[in-house]
């Protein structure tokens, strides 16, 4: 049996999804950007699709531009507002917890003259308005504050964030990166204060190295890759017709069935948690106080540590039982040093050593997450006795 918890590093993809793309590539494969039949048979996937992601986010399609994922739609945000925006001041404020693809960001943007301020979180991974209120000055040109974290599943107060952000410094820009939050939830930038918002494709059933930005029409921002002009001359490039439509399509299979879609999750959720809760030495991070279903946290993300257990040892343990879980965020599961989110809610050193994320998908079972918690309840007892002898 093939169990495949790990959703927030990738998905699978739906089979309408790779369907379209396959007959995009074979059928029409044309460049959008020639003039002949061909080329506007691309062209419209490409409209199509703009007009799907305006719709879902209730934009201007005008406002909406296609990356290679949500990476470079991070970089893109950070790196091509502060540029455009530099002689108003070199002050941007985030959080402790961002993605990598915003905190490395920063980092870059900080050796090359930026200052930037990181927001500290609470236990449960929340912001505090007053630190942000306080944060933000009259040289702040962005604040990058994430929808959803990618760990432990906190839900950032955006909307509020962006407007105490607004009313400190109204030129002010505001970014999220949406990525795990979009297609989980009900995102409309305009009404939330969202200037620029990151997605990608794969953590929606979507093909991977695909993604958007939006940008409101407003927004002062200048390319970082030069070529064709594509794009409106901000993202140079030839598009890519299939990711994109095929990108658009995940989007519109989630969100034509997003209530019941979000309540199963949210039921998996729970399921999951309290079946969890009858091992001993077993910690869930991130819940709210008085919310032990997890309500007012992502749906689709649980965050274990288990006690004398190393977090390697036991998603190979389950890996053998052909579980896949993760030990954090896979874009940085490869490297050696401590996860940040973990560290920033409080996380002692035993523990924060010793943490997996589980996370779901419309494809998930109550059948897999049976097999999931037998397997746990009979790998653990036997690796914490094989630590206590090593």
């Amino acid at each position: 049996m093939e169990i495949y918890l790990d959703n927030s590093a990738t998905t699978r993809v739906f089979p309408e999804v790779a369907e379209l793309m396959t007959k995009i590539m074979c059928e029409d494969y044309g460049n959008p950007s020639s003039l002949h039949v061909k080329g506007m048979q691309a062209e419209q996937y490409l409209r199509g699709a703009r007009d799907t992601f305006a719709r879902i986010l209730k934009v201007n399609e005008k406002e909406i531009f296609f990356t290679s994922g949500g990476t470079e739609s991070d970089n893109l945000a950070l790196i091509g507002c502060a540029r455009a925006n530099a002689r108003r001041g070199k002050h941007l404020v985030t959080t402790q917890i961002e993605h990598p693809a915003v905190l490395n960001t920063m980092r870059y943007l900080e050796s090359v003259g930026y200052q930037v301020t990181y927001l500290p979180v609470n236990a449960h991974g929340l912001i505090s308005l007053e630190d942000l209120q306080r944060a933000v000055t009259q040289d702040t040109i962005l604040v990058s504050i994430m929808h959803t974290n990618n760990e432990i599943g906190a839900l950032e107060p955006v909307a509020e964030a962006a407007a105490v952000v607004k009313r400190r410094n109204p030129l002010a820009l505001f970014h999220v990166d949406a990525v795990q939050g979009f297609g989980k939830a009900k995102i409309y930038p305009k009404r939330m204060g969202i200037d620029l918002l990151s997605v990608s494709g794969h953590k929606i059933h979507g093909p991977k190295g695909i993604g958007l930005l939006y940008i409101d029409e407003r927004v002062k921002i200048q390319p970082i890759l030069y070529g064709g002009g594509q794009q409106k001359n901000l993202r140079s490039g030839t598009d890519n017709v299939p990711g994109i439509a095929g990108f658009a399509k995940a989007a519109q299979l989630l969100y034509d069935h997003y209530e019941d879609d979000v309540r199963r999750l949210y039921q998996c959720k729970k399921y999951f948690m309290d079946g969890i809760r009858r091992l001993e030495g077993v910690t869930i991070n991130g819940l709210l106080p008085g919310e032990p279903d997890g309500g007012g946290t992502a749906p689709h993300i649980v965050s274990v540590s288990v006690s004398g257990v190393r977090s390697e040892v036991l998603l190979h343990a389950l890996e053998e039982a052909g579980i896949y879980v993760s030990a954090g965020s896979a874009c940085a599961a490869r490297k050696p040093q401590p996860s940040a989110t973990l560290k920033a809610i409080g996380i002692g050193k035993p523990l924060l050593e010793s943490t997996i994320r589980f996370s779901f998908s419309v494809y998930t079972t109550q059948e897999e997450l049976d097999y999931t918690l037998r397997a746990m309840y009979d790998k653990i007892p036997v690796l914490r006795k094989y630590t206590r002898r090593s």
